[in-house]
C-alpha cells in the first residue's frame, strides 16, 4: 500500500515510468492527468471570465464578437478531440495493459498544451 502511495505521489512529476508494476503505472498516469485536467479546469474558468468580460466591455461590431460563445464551443470542440485522439493513440496497445498508461499520457500531453493556450488567450 504505501509503495502504491509513493508512485503515485509521484505522479505529479511525472515520474509514472518507475512504476515497478504496469497497475501502478497506470495508476500513477492517470493521477498525472487528473492533476493537469485540474489545472486546465481552473484556467478554463478564467479565459471564459475574461471572455466575457470582454463581450460585455466590447461595442465594436454591433455589439460585441461573442468571445465566450466562441471559447465555450472551441473548448468542446477539442474535448472532444482530446479524448478521441488519446483513445485512438491507446488503441496502439490493442487492449493490452498498457493501453491506459498510453491512453492517460497523452491526455495529460495534450491538455497542458491546452492548459497553455488558454492562458495565452486571456491574457492578450
Amino acid at each position: 500500500m504505501l509503495l502504491s502511495l509513493l508512485v503515485l505521489a509521484d505522479a505529479v512529476g511525472g515520474n509514472c515510468g518507475k512504476a515497478p508494476t504496469q497497475a501502478l503505472a497506470n495508476a500513477c498516469a492517470e493521477r498525472s492527468w487528473q492533476v493537469s485536467d485540474a489545472a486546465m479546469t481552473r484556467e478554463w474558468r478564467a479565459t471564459y471570465a475574461a471572455m466575457k468580460a470582454r463581450d460585455a466591455n466590447d461595442t465594436s461590431r454591433g455589439g460585441g464578437f461573442g468571445f465566450a460563445a466562441a471559447a465555450l464551443a472551441s473548448q468542446r470542440a477539442w474535448l472532444k478531440l482530446r479524448d478521441t485522439q488519446c483513445v485512438w493513440e491507446g488503441g496502439v496497445y490493442g487492449g493490452g495493459s498498457a493501453q491506459p498508461l498510453a491512453r492517460f499520457s497523452c491526455m495529460e500531453r495534450m491538455t497542458n498544451e491546452r492548459t497553455r493556450l488558454l492562458a495565452e488567450l486571456h491574457r492578450n
